[in-house]
Order: structure tokens, then sequence, then C-alpha cells
């Protein structure tokens, strides 16, 4: 990588970190990061024919953390990659980049190499309630699994977020879930 896309590739980390909120920052491309390949409509996972995308955001309070109180700023983000109706498996497999981070699910992607449901992404704090929920609402649907191990993994928000709290709640995460949808997709400060 040349010091140019190098910059550029570095600006772009940059900008997204630093939290401007939903649908407001630049694309790595409109920064003159070069990829392969050509967007498709959207420029979202949701390309992708059959996958949907659900989101919960929550965001109350402000000033001083008080644990329990807020602020709130955490939520659930889920992925379903054949969509809500399908109970077809994709072929999967994982990987830790730091060897830190929860994620459940993972053993069953090792021992069979599919993924059988929606992917769930929350806080650090919240992985076991969006777990719940997703197993809950998988094998509770007309198309209905006798069993579930889906995938929930975390991300810590606890810089911005009263992550001790306990705020995402299961009807978040079925929210998120019922909500999933195609086409286009809220990005930035949005979900988990």
């Amino acid at each position: 990588m040349s010091r140019n896309h190098f910059g550029v590739v570095a600006a772009a980390a940059l900008l997204c970190a630093s939290g401007l909120g939903a649908q407001q920052r630049p694309r790595a491309r409109n920064l003159g990061a070069m990829f392969d390949g050509t967007p498709g409509l959207q420029n979202a996972i949701t390309d992708v024919a059959g996958v949907e995308v659900g989101q919960t955001t929550l965001i109350s309070g402000d000033g001083k953390l008080a644990v329990g109180s807020g602020p709130v700023r955490t939520g659930v983000t889920v992925v379903l990659p054949r969509g809500r109706n399908s109970t077809d498996p994709v072929y999967a497999s994982w990987f830790a980049l730091n060897g830190n981070g929860e994620m459940t699910g993972t053993t069953w992607i090792d021992e069979s190499g599919f993924l059988e449901g929606p992917i769930g992404i929350t806080n650090t704090h919240s992985v076991g309630i969006v777990r719940d929920a997703v197993v809950s609402w998988m094998v509770t649907r007309p198309t209905g699994q006798p069993w579930a191990l889906p995938v929930v993994a975390e991300t810590f928000d606890g810089l911005l977020n009263d992550v001790n709290g306990f705020h995402v709640r299961r009807e978040h995460a079925l929210s998120a879930l019922n909500g999933a949808r195609g086409g286009s997709v809220t990005e930035g400060s949005v979900g988990g």
C-alpha cells in the first residue's frame, strides 16, 4: 500500500471513529481509497440477495455516568444472511483478531462449517440477553428450528455507554430481528 493510500485509509478510520452519527460520514471510496470491484446499488451488505439487517438503537441521558441511569449509547444489530423466512445455512468461519471478545456459536461453526440463523452484535455485557432472544425468536417462528446456536458478538461501548446498567433487553433484540429488512441500511452510531 502506498503512503498516499495508507493516509487515506487512516483518515477514513479516524472519521469512522469520530462518532459523527448516522449517515454523516464520507465513505472510504469518497476519500480516495481504492478497492477492487464495484459497489452494489446501496453500497451495503444488503446488496447481497436475501440479506436483511435490523437495528435497535438506545440513546438516552447526558452528563456524568450514573450506573443504571446512563448516559445510554448502545443497541443491537442483527444480520440475517438468508433473510427471516429461510432456514438454509450459509458457509461460515470465524477469527479473533486480538484474541479477546465474546462471540457465541463459534463451536458449532468450527464443527459444522455453517451458520444457521442471524448474527447479533451488541455491547459486551448484553451478549447473553441477545443470544437468548435470538434463540427464542428462531425456535418459535413458523419456520422454527428445533434448536439454535446463534452467533452473537460483542462490541465494547463502555467508554460511551453505561455498560454496567444492562439497558439492552430481550425486546430490543426482538425488535431488531422483527424489523430486519433488505435495501438501504442506516450507518453510523446506530444499533449494536
